[in-house]
């Protein structure tokens, strides 16, 4: 009878300190992991919006790769922020035709994604990132990026990291620089549900339109409200139309009363473009959830 008891209760408590450690283990891995994303893939380290870049902030331990979408002639979806190829800053064209005056001479939306691979975005020294190393890439594939990301990360044996992708558009250029905003979701959308990664997607944009059509055909998917306006958080919400997952704001728009108050709406804050460690210190203490920077070396 004893003995009986003995193995009842020796029973007991393995089940509970199993229990117990299960608790842990989710308690570790569901708690909110500050989220450090490199803007552009990390532009003041690697040229922006590249392969290179990705693979570099992955390395860094970046959590999110931040990037840019746009739309190519034959509506292939390839990294970039401007909707067009640019001399001035990025881009190397091997006959030195593209000026300023004619870059929209040279919009990507009017490009199919062959021709826009003779053009080098990151041989090309930029004055505003010093330390940006130079090396040849194009602007890639989303597809592209996905699978060399998830391949290396897999290779390394690391932690999957998430994307948040920016959709470049604005109403003035609808079906010229861009499709309209149905399109080019659902364009973006379908690289991302083949390749299975819309649980670790973000899609953010200034553009509120394609958020809404998010929202309304792809509701799963998290959605970031770009926000550069001094509204109140409450009317930017208003004029969204609903409550996203997270709020994206300017840096020097945050204080602590924004915060408090995007964190009783259960939003997220991650602000953009923060490229001084002092002050990500700061708005880390103040309880910002993330950082997007130039600078992952900054974390």
């Amino acid at each position: 009878m004893n003995r009986t008891w003995f193995g009842l209760a020796l029973s007991l408590v393995v089940v509970v300190l199993s229990s117990c450690n299960m608790s842990k283990k989710t308690s570790d891995n569901g708690a909110a992991e500050f989220d450090k994303q490199g803007h552009r893939g990390g532009r003041g380290l690697m040229p922006e919006n590249t392969i290179p870049a990705m693979i570099h902030g992955v390395d860094l331990g970046l959590t999110t790769l931040e990037m840019d979408a746009v739309i190519t002639a034959d509506r292939k979806v390839i990294l970039s922020h401007e909707t067009y190829y640019n001399n001035e800053t990025t881009t190397m064209d091997g006959d030195n035709v593209i000026s300023k005056g004619n870059q929209d001479s040279f919009a990507i939306y009017k490009l199919t994604y062959e021709q826009t691979k003779k053009f080098d975005v990151g041989l090309k020294p930029y004055p505003a990132f010093p330390r940006q190393q130079k090396v040849k890439a194009i602007k890639p594939l989303l597809s592209d990026v996905i699978d060399t990301v998830e391949n290396y990360v897999r290779l390394k044996k690391l932690k999957p990291v998430s994307y948040n992708i920016e959709t470049k558009s604005r109403p003035a250029d609808d079906n010229k620089m861009h499709p309209a905003p149905e399109e080019f979701v659902d364009l973006i959308m379908g690289v991302i549900n083949e390749k299975k990664i819309g649980e670790r997607t973000i899609i953010q944009s200034f553009d509120f339109r394609t958020l809404q059509v998010m929202h309304r055909k792809y509701p799963s998917i998290r959605l970031a409200m770009l926000i550069g306006n001094t509204k109140s958080v409450a009317d930017n919400i208003k004029d969204l139309g609903f409550v996203p997952a997270i709020y994206s704001p300017n840096y020097l728009l945050v204080n602590a009363e924004m915060i408090v108050q995007c964190h009783q709406q259960k939003m997220k804050v991650i602000p953009w473009t923060v490229n001084d460690k002092n002050k990500i210190d700061s708005l880390k203490k103040m309880g910002a959830d993330g950082i997007i920077t130039d600078y992952p070396d900054l974390f």
